[in-house]
């Protein structure tokens, strides 16, 4: 099984412009991200998408593999489907945050465990237990409930499930799942998902994988030992230098 990781990456950002260039530690995020990748055992090759030509010529730059996509793309998702529809002979694509500078290599490799172990599924992604009471709260903290299988029943950026006879001070009593959002597809469901309609949950809680439930689409989760990072304000980037300075 060839296994194909993609990372988007746009210049234009309303709350970060310029961010997959910016750099952490003396290095560009997009090179972090793309050399985390590229330690990934699973995966058989990497590429960044963009529509920045700046973008495109400093992966060149640093040796990275590198497609220029079209510059309306609505989502990453919608990106790298332009880019698995032109390459042939990979079953399974992965979407790798392009803001993500410190993903762990297991995280990508256990994602796409997911196929090897249940050839039915379609989708796959990652949760990790939340370990501070306040991200229960957190409507930026995407909350995920799954079946005993690992199938994802819902997402969303409320608290799932409601504890209905504990005070919410008391909610950590129960284990609640956030998700990491990193994606892996079968190659035909990816395309076959992204020219699926915006749905009704999805635009109620602005979370693309609801279109995908909604629609009769199978996301498997895996439970993942590591946390994600994003970058995605000047502050953030503060953190990550922070971060990286006591590793």
């Amino acid at each position: 099984m060839k296994s194909l990781g993609i990372i988007p990456a746009r210049f234009e950002s309303s709350r970060f412009p310029g961010k997959p260039l910016v750099k952490i530690g003396g290095i560009t995020m997009i090179q972090r991200v793309y050399e985390q990748c590229q330690k990934a055992s699973s995966l058989t090759e990497v590429i960044v998408a963009t529509d920045d030509a700046r973008i495109y010529d400093h992966v060149i730059s640093f040796g990275g593999n590198v497609k220029m996509t079209a510059s309306n793309h609505p989502s990453g998702t919608d990106r790298i489907a332009e880019v698995a529809s032109a390459v042939e002979g990979f079953d399974i694509i992965v979407n790798i945050q392009g803001d993500e500078p410190f993903i762990h290599p297991k995280q990508i490799e256990a994602v796409i465990n997911i196929f090897e172990e249940n050839e039915n599924a379609e989708i796959a992604t990652g949760v990790k237990l939340i370990e501070t009471q306040s991200d229960i709260f957190n409507p930026n903290v995407v909350k995920c409930v799954f079946g005993k299988k690992g199938k994802a029943l819902l997402f969303s950026r409320s608290p799932i499930p409601f504890l209905r006879n504990e005070e919410k001070e008391n909610w950590s009593i129960f284990n609640f799942y956030k998700h990491i959002g990193m994606y892996a597809f079968r190659r035909n469901t990816l395309l076959e998902i992204t020219k699926l309609p915006p749905s009704r949950l999805e635009k109620l809680e602005s979370l693309e994988q609801l279109r995908w439930l909604e629609n009769g689409f199978e996301i498997f989760t895996t439970e993942l030992p590591f946390d994600s990072f994003g970058i995605d304000t000047p502050e953030d980037l503060e953190k990550a230098n922070d971060f990286l300075k006591k590793t």
